[in-house]
């Protein structure tokens, strides 16, 4: 479940990611299968080759993508969260989230 951000915000991703950009939204998340993560940044492009390329920049591989049919997109969380969003410019993420980057 998904939460802390709101429609537009998502309707922008949405948007960046079916034009075929590389595109970052971060949210409050629940999942059981991974309890020590209270939050996760979705990074997609509809380019699943312009994807795998900017994941292997990262060591993600591409079989990683979530494959959906509209929005393909990598799920990061933990220490690829917090290295991936500082390497691509975007505390403003970790800071609205309180992810510390330093932990």
């Amino acid at each position: 479940m998904a939460f802390g951000i709101k429609r537009q915000e998502l309707k922008e991703w949405k948007s960046k990611v079916q034009s075929g950009e590389i595109a970052f939204i971060t949210h409050y998340w629940i999942d059981n299968r991974f309890p020590d993560s209270k939050t996760v940044t979705k990074v997609g492009c509809c380019d699943l080759k312009r994807l795998e390329e900017w994941g292997r920049k990262y060591g993600l591989r591409p079989e990683w993508i979530h494959r959906d049919e509209r929005y393909p997109h990598f799920d990061l969380f933990g220490e690829f969260q917090k290295e991936i969003l500082l390497q691509e410019g975007l505390e403003d993420q970790l800071k609205r989230f309180g992810i510390d980057p330093f932990t």
